[in-house]
């Protein structure tokens, strides 16, 4: 007996929608496989990321910028920002290294230790796409996306 049929909405809660894509993706991945596998066939699978679309969204706006027709002194304006954002990305570097860990207070440390388990869920991710589909080859014009291709060695 099957589930009927499953109406597609957005699902707003960002946890839950991100659960829903980790499931399905995994499903999508392991379908795939199993048709090549039965099959013989060829079969490409493209996952983008949220970060592909940051960075085409900054190298647009970085392309339409133009800095020559900005004061020198707005540009002068804007070294300490930048020198201040600077040390902050040093200092929370050091801290994912964990050095200068001291200076942390409690909540800041529950923080951390929050950004990093969600990195380590992120790298057991990607190593266990890159476990079941094999060999991958990266698109040159789509940074952090995945291309992955399932060959059979014998065709």
């Amino acid at each position: 007996m099957g589930r009927g049929k499953v109406v597609l909405e957005r699902i707003e809660n960002k946890i839950n929608r991100q659960v829903s894509f980790s499931k399905r993706r995994n499903g999508l991945l392991k379908k795939a496989y199993e048709l090549h596998f039965e099959s013989k066939s060829l079969f490409r699978v493209l996952i983008l990321n949220t970060i592909v679309e940051r960075y085409r969204q900054s190298t647009y706006a970085l392309q339409n910028n133009n800095v020559e027709g900005e004061e020198p002194q707005n540009l002068i304006l804007e070294i300490p920002k930048l020198k201040a954002k600077y040390e902050s990305l040093q200092r929370t570097e050091r801290h994912f290294h964990g050095e200068n860990l001291e200076e942390l207070g409690l909540k800041e440390l529950q923080n951390l230790e929050k950004r990093l388990d969600r990195t380590l869920s992120q790298a057991r991710q990607h190593k266990e796409l890159l476990h079941v589909m094999m060999p991958q080859t990266f698109i040159p014009n789509l940074p952090y996306s995945i291309y992955t291709c399932i060959k059979d060695p014998y065709m």
